[in-house]
C-alpha cells in the first residue's frame, strides 16, 4: 500500500510517499480502508519532535525512538470503510463506514490502518463525508473530555471562552449531550459553533 512516512525527525521535507507493506488485523482489531486523515498539530509536533510543552519531551522520545522514530507512519484520526476484521471482532462487519481514532499507535497517513476493536471507532452517519467525519474526533473527543471533568450539571450555565477551534466549535456543537450523532456531528465537522435553529449559523 502506499502511505505518507518519516525516517527521521524534522521540517515538513521529512515526509515521503512510500510503499509499504499492508497492516494485517489482530484478532480484535479491524483493518480500514482509509478514505480521509486529519492532519493535526500533534502529527506536526510529533514529525518534527518540537512540542510546546517541554517536559513532553523525555517520554515521548522513549516512546516514539530516541533516535529516529519507530511508527514511521502519522496520522491519528481517520475515517474509512472496513476492509478486515480479526477472528474475534464483533462490533463491525466488512464494508462499514466508520471513523475514529488509532491512538498514539498513529498509521492513518497509510492507505490501510488496523485499530483495536475497543479504540474509539464509531459508524460514519450516511450524511457526512469521510472528509468531514475525519475532522470530528480531535474537537470531539477533547471537548468532551474536558467537559466531563468539569461535571457539569443538568440547568448549569457554561462559558465556552474562545470556542473557535475545533475542541471549542465541538463543545459548542453539542452542548445539549455527550454524544455526536447526525447533525451534530456534521456541525462539528463543518465548523459551527451554534446548533442550527433557525438563526444564522456562526462560523
Amino acid at each position: 500500500m502506499k502511505a505518507i512516512t518519516y525516517e527521521r525527525y524534522g521540517p515538513p521535507e521529512v515526509l515521503r510517499i512510500s510503499d509499504v507493506q499492508r497492516p494485517e488485523p489482530g484478532d480484535h482489531e479491524v483493518l480500514v480502508r482509509v478514505r480521509a486523515a486529519e492532519a493535526t498539530k500533534a502529527d506536526c509536533e510529533m514529525r518534527s519532535f518540537r512540542f510546546a510543552v517541554n517536559w513532553f519531551w523525555l517520554p515521548m522520545r522513549l516512546a516514539m525512538g530516541l533516535t529516529r522514530p519507530r511508527r514511521k507512519i502519522l496520522g491519528i484520526y481517520f475515517a474509512g470503510e472496513v476492509a478486515g476484521l480479526g477472528a474475534d471482532v464483533s462490533r463491525f462487519s466488512v464494508g462499514d463506514e466508520v471513523f475514529g481514532a488509532a491512538g498514539l499507535r498513529m498509521g492513518a497517513y497509510g492507505e490501510y490502518v488496523a485499530v483495536p476493536e475497543t479504540n474509539t471507532i464509531v459508524p460514519k452517519p450516511a450524511d457526512m463525508s469521510f472528509a468531514e467525519a475525519a475532522a470530528v474526533p480531535l474537537g470531539g473527543l477533547n471537548a468532551l473530555h474536558f467537559m466531563r471533568l468539569a461535571d457539569i450539571k443538568p440547568g448549569e450555565s457554561v462559558l465556552i471562552n474562545g470556542a473557535g477551534g475545533s475542541i471549542g466549535a465541538a463543545r459548542g456543537a453539542d452542548r445539549q449531550g455527550d454524544g455526536c450523532g447526525g447533525d451534530r456531528c456534521r456541525q462539528i465537522a463543518q465548523g459551527v459553533t451554534r446548533p442550527p435553529n433557525g438563526r444564522r449559523q456562526f462560523r
